[in-house]
Formats: structure tokens, sequence, C-alpha cells
């Protein structure tokens, strides 16, 4: 989570010697040479790796929209191409994409920023796609309280891109919709074409 509150996920820093001994463990099961130039501060550079990738686990999402402001505005209110990375719970392995997030309000607001850094939260953690968007939507209303949420995330998983059946470029695409976007197609129409490119 970039800007003032830069999070870490401190049970790997109380844990590096584990994490980096059973890392090296790892690379000498997989047939490496762990005394290597290129491998030998490897363990230590995945630790600090997993402080910052795994950081949504010092994290109340709900914490991080922060203050909110009354605001009579009860138009869509979209944020959209928000960047996101995490890890697959299945395999270990990275996915990525976009997360399009729309709400209508019903007299509060949040600050824009604050979007950004709920994806970040929710994401920062082994996870799958489909949890991250609903996730997203049901914090989102909540704590906002608006007419209505959806959220739109794609993604590419390694887990399926770079091992497995190895479909290289293929995206999944996830929704979540919440209070009026569930009964006006109109609506989720609006949202649709807005997130394009």
């Amino acid at each position: 989570m970039a800007g003032k509150k830069d999070y870490v996920n401190s049970m790997v820093t109380s844990n590096r010697d584990q994490i980096e001994y059973h890392v090296r463990e790892i690379l000498k099961l997989i047939g490496e040479d762990v005394e290597r130039e290129g491998l030998q501060e490897t363990p230590a550079r995945v630790a600090r790796m997993y402080e910052e990738i795994f950081a949504g686990y010092e994290v109340d999402p709900r914490e991080v929209l922060g203050v909110t402001f009354d605001e009579q505005h009860e138009e869509l209110v979209i944020v959209k191409d928000i960047v996101y990375y995490s890890q697959c719970e299945h395999h270990m392995a990275p996915f990525f994409g976009k997360v399009h997030i729309g709400y209508i309000p019903s007299g509060k607001i949040v600050g824009l920023s604050k979007l950004a850094r709920l994806v970040e939260a929710v994401s920062r953690k082994l996870q799958v796609q489909e949890r991250i968007t609903s996730q997203i939507a049901d914090i989102l209303m909540e704590e906002l309280k608006p007419h209505g949420v959806m959220v739109v995330v794609d993604g590419e998983h390694l887990c399926m891109c770079a091992r497995g059946v190895k479909k290289t470029g293929s995206k999944t695409v996830t929704s979540a919709v919440r209070g009026q976007f569930h009964g006006n197609a109109a609506a989720r129409a609006e949202f649709m074409a807005l997130i394009k490119d």
C-alpha cells in the first residue's frame, strides 16, 4: 500500500530466519546449488518480498477507507483501472490485473485514493479472484451504505498461463453486483460502458 501508510507483514519479519531456511531447503529439493553466487541471497530476498506481497494480513480493509464525507451526490462514481497484484492460494503463483469500482452514494462518499487502498488491502494475501471481487463490494456496501455497488475485476493468472494448460494471454473476469445495480439494467450498462477503454 503505497503512500503514507506502507504496511508490511510483521509475521514474516518475526519469522524471517525460518522462512529463509525453508526457501533454502526448497531450492535444494528442486536441484539447485544454494551456494552458487546467484542464489546465495535469494532466501533473504524472498523473505523481504513476502513482507510486502503478503502485507494484506496486517490490515483491516474496512479501516483503509478512513473518513467518509457527507455529500448529497447520488450519481454514479467510478474509479477504474486500479492495478492489483495477488497470489493464488492454490499454487502460490501470481495473478494480476485491474479492478473497476462503481458506487451510487446515498449521502456518503469516500476519498478516491481510499478505493485503491481497499484493493491493496484485500489483494495482498493468498487469494482467489472471485473473493477479491466480492470482498470489495461487500465492504463498500457495509461501510458506505450506498444505493448500489458494482465491481469488475479482470486478471491474468500465472497458474493457468505458465503451467497446466499454458493458455498465455487468457483473462478471467469476475463481477459483483450489489444494491440498485441488481435490478437496474441501465445502471449496469452505464457502468460497463464507462469502464471500457
